[in-house]
């Protein structure tokens, strides 16, 4: 709330009126767009990704250190991306040159649609290290660095990658926002690719649309053969089974690149002494080998770090003070607006989450353990992530308003195409782990399909599930912003939604309102996340761990 009302109250002095480059729909413009939107992808994703490492050791390991970062994660993901954009943007806009603030609320927004799966992902794998692995480490006197590099990250190495191109696509989906957004009078816009299709859309261009999406398709495939296909095939060394899988996943570049005199001589030259340097410095076989983390108790803190902690949370009290204050000149019908968007939304998410659910596990499942077929589909479901629905859907919108419940139905719709794949893509790196003697003494045994899924597939596969369903229901309320308030053709669509409630009060620069509604969203999603689905992670780290 503090940070809210602090980015609403610079917000209020940015420039009245702002005007970004003009977008060409030129199709020799189309290459050096990809290549600027590829570059902010690369820069927010290594963002990410290191955030998420250092998140998640951190909330692991220190038991005060997860009491505050794990709640502060469930309202990190819960504060809906497209919201608290417009406070971003004109607040950096008034200390910053409108090209830099337009870049870094561009990276920022593509950030927060790559770092949460990421985040909880590496959270998940961390939590659920088989005991005796732990102790194996502990026997051997590990240092923090040689568990991380040996135990930890190998561990959590396929969760991570399969994540990791969910973060892409994410961050393809959320592209036409972050690169082309207007707030009342100041049009913030970069040149990129998802700029492109937004304009193209916007216009009813539907060739350059077309162009657009062909483009993104170039760029996941080549994406898809020569990263995430490599890193999957480098990854099964990191699958905790006895026996090795009778088929698994390859790669044509991987073996082409292994094999090169330049890879080998990198190797052996730089990696290889680089780690071994860091090996070096950072074990010291002599420490003491701490208790387990459930062993650990809270020393209190020392006079300095309470004096600064309670510094911080009077400025926090006084700011969170003046949003309420801000807050208090709503009227009450404002009020009873939100709630009831806000039970609608909850009732689409709720939708959307059921339907996810019986197609991603099934398919997933499919995907994850058969590695030819995965080899044929990966790259399809990684296109189909990828492409913005926000550029297709206004398209599709124009049919859908002739159906039986209309706009009702097309706000579902989005948002299901906005938190499906976090689903999908955990599901798949689930089954990918399940180890192959399991799967051979499934075998052995003649159990039924019904009993496989029973006794194997779904107790391997429950934590990922989590981690898919907290991620894939902060997608669907952060998508019913672009679902439920949507302009195409100069005409506006709305319907009674929280998302139509946030997207409208950032239309008119209604700050009140817009940190209203934003707050009781978050509110919602931290409560679900504490009521439900952070029971449900006890629930997988006490009886569901893969040992």
């Amino acid at each position: 709330m503090a940070l809210l009302y602090l980015g609403a109250h610079l917000a209020f002095n940015a420039p009245a009126v702002i005007r970004g480059p003009d977008i060409s729909l030129k199709a020799s413009a189309l290459p050096w767009y990809a290549v600027l939107s590829l570059l902010r992808m690369t820069v927010a994703y290594l963002l990410a990704l290191a955030f998420s490492l250092f998140y998640g050791y951190v909330a692991t390991g220190n038991r005060r250190a997860e009491l505050v970062l794990m709640p502060l994660l469930d309202v990190l993901q819960s504060v809906p991306i497209l919201s608290f954009l417009p406070v971003i943007l004109l607040s950096l806009s008034v200390i910053l040159p409108q090209s830099a603030a337009a870049e870094i609320a561009a990276i920022a927004l593509i950030f927060t649609s790559q770092a949460w799966n990421l985040t909880f992902s590496f959270y998940q794998s961390l939590k659920t290290v088989p005991g005796e692995f732990r102790e194996a480490a502990a026997i051997f006197r590990f240092s923090p660095w040689l568990r991380l590099r040996f135990l930890e990250m190998p561990f959590a190495a396929l969760g991570l990658i399969w994540n990791s191109i969910m973060s892409w696509a994410g961050g393809w989906f959320f592209l036409m926002a972050a690169e082309m957004f207007t707030v009342g009078s100041r049009d913030f816009r970069l040149p990129g690719l998802g700029s492109y299709l937004q304009t193209a859309a916007s216009r009813g261009d539907i060739h350059a649309v077309l162009l657009g999406i062909v483009a993104l398709i170039v760029i996941v495939i080549a994406l898809d053969q020569l990263l995430w296909r490599p890193l999957l095939a480098w990854s099964e060394r990191f699958k905790l089974e006895g026996v090795e899988a009778h088929d698994t996943a390859r790669s044509w570049f991987r073996d082409l690149v292994s094999r090169s005199w330049l890879m080998e001589r990198t190797a052996r030259l730089l990696w290889e002494p680089l780690l071994a340097r860091l090996d070096r410095r950072y074990h010291h076989p002599d420490a003491v080998i701490g208790p387990p983390l459930e062993e650990t108790g809270l020393r209190p803190l020392s006079w300095p770090r309470r004096i600064v902690v309670a510094a911080t949370l009077a400025v926090i009290v006084w700011l969170a003070l003046r949003a309420v204050d801000m807050l208090s000149g709503l009227p009450a019908a404002a009020w009873g607006g939100i709630v009831l968007g806000l039970l609608c939304t909850l009732l689409r998410v709720s939708c959307a989450l059921a339907v996810a659910l019986l197609w991603t596990v099934p398919l997933g499942l499919l995907i994850g353990t058969h590695p030819r077929l995965a080899k044929l589909l990966q790259p399809i479901v990684q296109v189909a992530a990828s492409i913005p629905a926000t550029a297709l859907f206004p398209i599709v919108l124009l049919f859908l308003l002739h159906l039986p419940g209309g706009l009702n139905l097309s706000a579902v719709l989005l948002m299901l195409l906005g938190s499906q794949w976090y689903l999908l893509f955990n599901v798949i790196a689930g089954a990918t782990a399940i180890p192959q003697d399991l799967r051979d003494t499934a075998a052995l045994l003649r159990l039924s399909r019904r009993e496989r899924w029973r006794v194997l597939n779904l107790p391997a596969l429950f934590p990922y599930l989590i981690t898919g369903a907290i991620t894939a229901t902060g997608g669907a309320w952060n998508a019913s912003i672009v679902a439920e308030y949507i302009s195409f053709g100069g005409t506006i669509h709305s319907t009674l939604g929280i998302g139509a409630e946030i997207a409208a009060a950032t239309a008119s620069g209604d700050y009140p309102r817009l940190l209203a509604a934003t707050l009781s969203m978050v509110l919602t999603v931290v409560l679900i996340n504490r009521l439900l689905w952070h029971r449900l992670y006890a629930l997988a780290e006490r009886r569901y761990r893969m040992e």
